[in-house]
């Protein structure tokens, strides 16, 4: 597996290194309140080096209204991935799926992954990750690409990312796709389908008023 990333908050530089890089995740924001200060450049400079880009909340509650601020202060292009940090002994599952889910119907065409370490996919989650697309699971304890989950995982919600090391200051992660062009192609999910019309629409009520005349009128016609 040779797709290889970091994830940065504002403990890291704005122009970190992106060599041999496919894809970088940047905090954006905390709670309702907070917004990383490195965001943008951070942001900038993995788009500058062709990285696809994930945007991350650390989640204090969770739930809509952290959402909709995360929303509010993320800078979405077309292909970026979302990300909801669980690690916060606070926030439960069903604040945590909350967020997901108001984040996933308020950007459509975007994955939405969730974050956190294995004791919490062990020992605190019950509903396989809710509605998220995907698992970025945090393991520093087994080699990049191997995290500790097999065996553990429903069929909707593979792994996706597995934060592998903490080393230099720096998360670094690797994505299970064979290659980048498989992540971005993962990363960008087709539009949804708009619904088929019916081959015959139903009439509307003028037509059907128009309709009943006419029967009338041949009714009489055949009366008189």
């Amino acid at each position: 597996m040779a797709v290889n990333g970091v994830d940065v908050s504002s403990f890291q530089p704005e122009a970190f290194s992106t060599k041999g890089l496919a894809f970088a995740f940047v905090k954006a924001t905390e709670g309702t309140s907070y917004v990383n200060p490195r965001y943008r450049a951070q942001v900038d400079h993995a788009r500058a080096a062709g990285l696809v880009v994930g945007h991350y909340h650390f989640g204090h509650k969770g739930g809509a209204a952290e959402a909709d601020y995360f929303l509010s202060k993320v800078e979405l292009h077309s292909g970026d991935i979302l990300a909801f940090d669980w690690e916060t002994s606070g926030v439960s599952q069903a604040e945590r799926d909350a967020f997901v889910s108001r984040v996933k119907a308020k950007a459509p065409g975007h994955r939405v992954i969730l974050y956190c370490n294995v004791d919490y996919w062990k020992n605190r989650d019950s509903d396989n990750g809710g509605p998220a697309d995907g698992l970025w699971i945090a393991d520093p304890n087994h080699p990049a690409g191997h995290p500790n989950v097999k065996g553990m995982l429903p069929p909707h919600l593979p792994w996706v990312i597995h934060q592998y090391s903490w080393a230099g200051g720096v998360d670094h992660d690797v994505a299970n796709f064979k290659d980048a062009a498989a992540l971005r192609a993962w990363a960008k999910p087709p539009a949804p389908k708009a619904p088929v019309p019916p081959a015959h629409p139903a009439p509307t009520l003028e037509q059907r008023v128009s309709a009943l005349e006419a029967k009338v009128k041949s009714i009489e016609a055949k009366v008189n």
